[in-house]
């Protein structure tokens, strides 16, 4: 696990070099077809030479949810138990680590029509007369989630309003769930972070980052995604980071300057995010940003266990 940017999958292949795994994505992103200069995907020629599971399975059109994500990683996690492989699990997701670990109650799947309802609210009022809504239904909610979240604030909100339980209460049936035998994890799982100690380059890297995929050409791939006509950027798709910003570039919403500009903020904002989550993880693992460290800490860690 790690903040964007901060080296993940390049740690992950160098342990496939040494060790026999199984690569699992773990990003929101790059389950999308045709989604790959954005998300960081690696080019065909290294996915051929390091393959992963759970890339490249879905259509942009197509949503995809952690529910889903945690059944088809249980089936990873369970088609290679008792071959020698060690599952290696990359990415920045953290929503879909946690379902993984944890289980999810059965809540209900996006509904376009209460959405757009609540994309009209924000539109009117602002997401902070979103927030404020979802404080009268779900305060528990509200006072977790920051009300510039807009993805988490219509969530939260759309669970209430097509079931009338709020989203705390379906978390609390989560933690239920944690404890059911059928969601027993089929291998015990370590959890390693890579935890950058300099913020400054982190968002430096970043924003070198952010350049490098402008230069390869990811205008033109959200432009491919633009002109095919049944996609809109309501899509979960649509709405990942970078992703979000050229296509209101495309749309005329933002010049050009202003979507490299606010691409780069909502990618530091992930990136804190995504920290966040890892401050507070049970037993994780801490990494530095050498790799040669990170390799070895980790190997010592199958050697220690057997692995």
């Amino acid at each position: 696990m790690g903040p964007t940017a901060s080296g993940k999958t390049d740690l992950a292949l160098r342990l496939a070099d040494l060790k026999d795994t199984h690569l699992i994505n773990v990003d929101s992103a790059q389950v999308y077809r045709g989604m790959d200069i954005g998300s960081g995907k690696l080019s065909p020629d290294l996915l051929q030479q390091y393959p992963h599971a759970l890339i490249d399975i879905r259509d942009p059109s197509q949503p995809y949810s952690a529910s889903e994500f945690r059944s088809d990683a249980l089936n990873e996690l369970r088609s290679i138990a008792g071959s020698g492989k060690i599952p290696v699990l990359v990415g920045g997701t953290m929503l879909y680590y946690k379902a993984l670990r944890d289980g999810l109650a059965d809540m209900p799947t996006a509904d376009s029509e209460v959405r757009a309802e609540i994309e009209n609210m924000a539109a009117e009022s602002g997401w902070e007369a979103v927030h404020r809504k979802l404080a009268q239904v779900d305060p528990e909610s509200a006072a977790r989630i920051h009300p510039n979240d807009p993805q988490r604030l219509q969530r939260a909100l759309e669970v209430f309003l097509l079931t009338g339980k709020s989203l705390s209460e379906y978390h609390r049936q989560e933690r239920l769930a944690a404890t059911d035998p059928e969601n027993d994890l089929p291998c015990e799982l370590a959890w390693f972070a890579i935890q950058p100690a300099d913020r400054a380059v982190l968002h430096e890297r970043i924003g070198r980052r952010f350049h490098q995929m402008l230069a390869d050409g990811f205008v033109d791939e959200v432009q491919n995604l633009f002109d095919r006509g049944d996609l809109a950027d309501s899509l979960p798709s649509i709405k990942s980071v970078g992703y979000r910003q050229v296509w209101q570039y495309l749309a005329g919403e933002l010049d050009y300057d202003g979507m490299v500009e606010r691409s780069i903020i909502a990618t530091r904002q992930l990136a804190k995010r995504q920290l966040t989550w890892l401050r507070s993880w049970p037993d994780l693992q801490p990494l530095d940003e050498s790799p040669t460290n990170s390799i070895e800490r980790i190997l010592n860690y199958v050697d220690s266990n057997s692995i």
